[in-house]
This record gives structure tokens, sequence and C-alpha cells, in this order.
């Protein structure tokens, strides 16, 4: 017998778990898209409430970066949570991820001061996490 089969048989799992997440389960959390967003929405709010030119441009970089975050926490949701499992059972949350993504990004909240845009956002943010939580439960 060959050396290295040795190793595979020796190596090789004697059983194969799987998850469905990168981690155990408890890591991911929709809220951290919504508090972003939330945080996007107060940004668009404060700088139509304000008559100072410093204060609306720190108002826009803040609503931007947090618009950037919103995105990176569902684009992890999106990749790293949900699998076809879930996409199967829920075949909206694709759509639903897009929709949420595109509205935190230039043709949303990052590219207007528009509080009805931000409101879209967080009722989209709303779907998936009304999604989320029923796979967690599955």
């Amino acid at each position: 017998m060959k050396l290295s089969s040795v190793f595979t048989r020796v190596l090789e799992p004697k059983s194969v778990a799987f998850a469905h997440c990168d981690l155990p389960c408890g890591i991911y959390d929709p809220a951290q898209a919504k508090i972003e967003a939330q945080s996007v929405k107060a940004a668009m709010e404060k700088y139509a409430a304000s008559t100072d030119g410093d204060f609306k441009s720190r108002a826009v970089a803040v609503k931007e970066e947090r618009s950037e975050m919103v995105k990176h926490h569902l684009w992890v949701l999106w990749t790293d949570y949900f699998k076809a499992p879930h996409f199967e059972a829920y075949p909206q949350l694709n759509t639903l991820f897009n929709e949420a993504t595109k509205l935190a990004g230039a043709g949303g909240t990052k590219g207007t001061n528009d509080v009805a845009v931000a409101d879209k956002l967080i009722g989209k943010i709303d779907e998936i996490a009304e999604i989320f939580w029923a796979t967690k439960k599955a």
C-alpha cells in the first residue's frame, strides 16, 4: 500500500457536517442593515432641517457612508447566510435583495436626500428580515 493512500485513509473525515452559514448561527442579523438605514434616514432629515452648508455637507457624507454600510450588511446576508433552500422556499428573495441594495446605492439613498427613498429601503430590509427570521425558526 502506498504511503499517500495510508495518509488519505487516516486523515479522511469519518463524518461530514453541513452548516448553512460560515460560522455558527447567531452572527447574522438584518438589524445591522436596518440600523444603518435608519441612520441614513436621520442624516437626510438633519440635512433637510439645516441651513448650514458645512453641516449639510457632513450630513451627505454620513448618509453616503451609512448607505454603503447598508449595502455591505445586505450583501453579507445575501451571499453568506441565505443558501439555495432559502431561495427555493422564498423565490422573491433575490429580487428583494436586488431592490434593497439598489435603494442603498447611487440610484437610491446615496444619490438623493429624499426621506421617502430611505423609507422604501427600510421597508425592503423589513421584508428581508421577516424571511430571515422565518428561516431561523425552520
